[in-house]
């Protein structure tokens, strides 16, 4: 018998469906087994590091483009803790870079004589798992002198994206940027928590309670991009950044969980990329699309020659604090995307939550699909956008339901069910999109309501089989968490 599941090439995905496939697969693997993943933006391409021919066999017929490399991801995390140990230097960071299958190491124009002699020596040390550049610039934090953002009356920064804590509003910038209290164009705020020097990031708590800033980004072009979400940075992933110094400047996801040694210390756990930053830019929203992805923490560089900079990730921020990304009364932390499927008996996690009079919360849809909000039993949370469901809270005809919240039509009557689009669903749990025509617990039928198995995900034309798996448009799906 033909296996009918089988892929003839390698799969196209779009950027928030690639990072479920990529991260699960990369899980199923292990760290020794594998050695991350990128995505090729131009094709859609997930691209995933293998250390033997099994795996990348593996690898193919799920769908992705198979590398078999030398080093895997549990050798390079080993580089990395031994540069840590040997080569703390100020004026250096490094990242895993899964193109190269090596971690990359840059010294900035500072590292010179015993420092650099330094570097040298342990990085020679850790052979060829290692490449070292040298950058032109200083490596700092982006903390300035003047400007018009947010100034403590010892420093100037940028804000990055307005939350709500504990029902009030209040925003998120950099933890280097002082411990104010901040002057903002909403009047003043005061810090109420901060990660720094361990994380790069402060939770600011706007004084006025009544104060209603917009969950958005400046482009310093006369215009805004409403934020709706949070996500994970992923390598290849393309982003922008807003800052009060330099505006807007675009580029590139080049590392994860990168390690910049500053003057002032060490933080771990950043986002690399190839977009410059200036002085007083630090704190500001490094976005993409929609979603928020970190805040400038600092670099090396300008916006005339180029450079080099990390950011806290926004994801991390919203996790330490419990702040949850919107504003308006409500909030719209992100997750994944809607097609994500959950390890527990729960419906597929997504966007977040618009609070009653708030915006609906907007996860990625998956293809016909819907991002649903991480607590629907709560009140306040809501369903997110959907490609064919409708949006609660904020955009449903019944708006201010809670406990349960009807959609559109607000035809809903027993405890959580929602019924989309016609309201036709009455049972504990289930969803009907569109069509409606899905009866089973957590069995969610997409577009032609076809998925009958408990968490499997039929999207489009896609029918899927097994456990956890999802069908998209392109086709069946046999796999765990395949998408």
């Amino acid at each position: 018998m033909a296996d009918t599941d089988s892929t003839a090439g390698p799969r196209t995905f779009s950027l928030p469906v690639a990072t479920q496939f990529a991260a699960s697969l990369v899980g199923q693997l292990g760290a020794d087994k594998s050695a991350g993943w990128y995505y090729e933006h131009s094709g859609g391409k997930v691209v995933v590091n293998v250390t033997d021919q099994d795996s990348a066999d593996r690898v193919t017929r799920d769908g992705a483009v198979a590398r078999v490399v030398t080093y895997s991801a549990a050798q390079l995390d080993i580089v990395q803790r031994k540069l840590g140990d040997t080569a703390t230097i100020p004026g250096t960071s490094w990242h895993v870079d899964p193109r190269t299958d090596k971690v990359s190491v840059t010294a900035d124009r500072t590292v010179v004589g015993r420092k650099w002699d330094q570097l040298t020596a342990a990085t020679r040390a850790l052979g060829g798992a290692v490449t070292v550049k040298r950058s032109a610039g200083k490596l700092k934090e982006f903390a300035g002198n003047g400007g018009d953002s947010i100034n403590s009356g010892s420093a100037i920064c940028s804000l990055g994206f307005n939350v709500i804590y504990q029902g009030a509003p209040a925003f998120l910038t950099a933890g280097h940027c002082g411990e104010g209290p901040w002057d903002t164009g909403l009047g003043q705020g005061t810090v109420v928590s901060s990660g720094y020097p361990r994380s790069d990031y402060e939770l600011v708590k706007y004084d006025a309670v009544q104060a209603q800033p917009p969950s958005a980004v400046n482009l310093y072009n006369g215009s805004t991009q409403p934020i709706t979400q949070a996500v994970e940075a992923t390598v290849g992933m393309k982003v922008q950044r807003s800052g009060q110094t330099s505006g807007l400047h675009g580029g590139t996801v080049i590392g994860l969980n990168a390690t910049a040694n500053y003057e002032s210390g060490s933080i771990s756990g950043l986002i690399d990329t190839d977009v410059c930053a200036e002085d007083g830019d630090s704190g500001g929203a490094l976005f993409s699309g929609n979603a928020a992805v970190g805040l400038t923490s600092g670099g090396g560089g300008d916006c005339s020659s180029g450079g080099e900079t990390f950011f806290q990730p926004v994801t991390a921020a919203l996790q330490a604090t419990g702040a949850q990304l919107g504003s308006g009364g409500g909030s719209t932390t992100g997750g994944a995307a809607g097609s994500t499927v959950s390890p527990s008996p729960a419906p597929p996690t997504g966007g977040g939550a618009g609070g009653s009079g708030g915006a609906a919360g907007a996860g990625a849809a998956g293809s016909g699909g819907s991002a649903i909000g991480d607590t629907p039993d709560c009140p306040g949370d809501a369903i997110g956008v959907a490609a064919n469901g409708s949006a609660a809270y904020g955009g449903g005809s019944n708006g201010s339901a809670v406990n349960p919240p009807g959609y559109d039509d607000a035809a809903d009557w027993s405890d959580y069910p929602s019924g989309y689009g016609d309201g036709s669903v009455s049972g504990d749990y289930p969803s009907g999109y569109a069509d409606g025509s899905d009866r089973s617990g957590y069995s969610p039928g997409y577009d032609d309501g076809s998925a009958q198995d408990p968490y499997a995900s039929a999207y489009g034309d896609g029918p899927a089989q097994g456990s956890y798996p999802s069908g998209y448009d392109d086709g069946p799906v046999s796999g765990p968490a395949a998408y």
